[in-house]
């Protein structure tokens, strides 16, 4: 009984930490000052949330963007791109702690490249700004928003969203991170459904890197192993032969070349994104893709010139 009883409150433990993430969406936020918002949106990356209301009338978009800095002390940023759908050209609203009475401040930043970020009056107008330090540590920017006329035609924005480390004294923003995360926080929010689309951008980087995970599971994880076990167990059945011989060759051809088509998608993957390097998995790749590339080699030297096929053999026990 006991061990049952344990893993009952396991199980229950788990389960109310997992009822308790589940819950904390936009549905669940309050303001000090009680603002209501007629939609409110989970946004797809760096945990961020979205509160707004857009009158059309007089083209007025209220917003309460909630977010937590990447580190104490960091800053966070909701912003609208009038030109594009990424940061550069972006107009945005910035918050972080002032570092001097610990008070929540909220700024204007245009951002016209990524290389000059300063405090500026936006192309549009906007009032009402405040900021809200939160309990769980995050930041709370809230506004009005005059949307411009072309926008408001089309009844979509462009918006850009971000945290990022620290603030020096000049107020200038240190760089954020380059994670997926951070370069996938851009995406058009329709101000009358209340829908949001992430960027087209992301949405292909994900695809390619799904693509590019299942390649790899299918080469690595299935088809090489069945291969080896293949020639390792079934050899030894006398009725298996040559089925076995046959069998073993279809999949480690077949893994080959999946694996080399997973190795492809990564590199492109990799010169896709500057800036982020995942040394590890790409040392891991790249060490995997020469030894299987040898053992082909070994093996096609093998059937040319019988005399090295005891070199393959004691090659393919070491490296499979």
């Amino acid at each position: 009984m006991v061990p049952s009883s344990s893993a009952f409150l396991f199980f229950t433990f788990w389960a109310l930490l997992i009822s308790t993430a589940v819950s904390l969406t936009c549905s669940s936020q309050k303001f000090t000052q009680n603002q209501v918002y007629s939609d409110c949106l989970d946004l797809p990356s760096l945990s961020s949330y979205l509160h707004f209301s857009y009158d059309s009338s007089n083209t007025t978009l209220s917003v309460a963007f909630i977010a937590t800095p990447s580190k104490s002390g960091g800053w966070i940023a909701w912003a609208i791109n009038p030109k594009a759908t990424g940061m550069a050209g972006s107009q945005s609203l910035v918050a972080y702690k002032n570092s001097t009475t610990g008070v929540a401040v909220v700024h204007t930043y245009d951002v016209s490249s990524y290389s000059s970020i300063v405090p500026k009056d936006l192309s549009f107008e906007v009032w009402d700004m405040t900021a809200e330090s939160r309990t769980d540590g995050s930041l709370a920017i809230l506004a009005k928003i005059k949307v411009p006329a072309d926008f408001a035609a089309k009844g979509t924005i462009n918006q850009v969203w971000q945290v990022g480390p620290s603030v020096g004294e000049d107020g200038m923003l240190v760089k954020h991170d380059f994670a997926a995360a951070n370069l996938q926080s851009k995406g058009t929010l329709d101000l009358n459904s209340g829908q949001s689309t992430s960027s087209s951008g992301g949405d292909i980087t994900v695809k390619k890197k799904n693509i590019h995970g299942i390649l790899n599971a299918v080469s690595w994880g299935i088809l090489f192993p069945l291969g080896a076990m293949i020639a390792r167990y079934i050899r030894t059945f006398e009725s298996a032969d040559p089925a076995w011989f046959y069998l073993h060759v279809f999949c480690q051809i077949s893994a080959y070349a999946i694996g080399v088509a997973g190795w492809g998608t990564g590199l492109k993957l990799g010169s896709e994104s500057s800036g982020i390097t995942y040394s590890g998995h790409r040392n891991i790749g790249i060490t995997l893709f020469v030894l299987a590339t040898v053992q082909v080699f070994v093996e096609f030297v093998c059937n040319s010139f019988s005399n090295y096929c005891a070199a393959n053999g004691i090659f393919a026990s070491i490296v499979g």
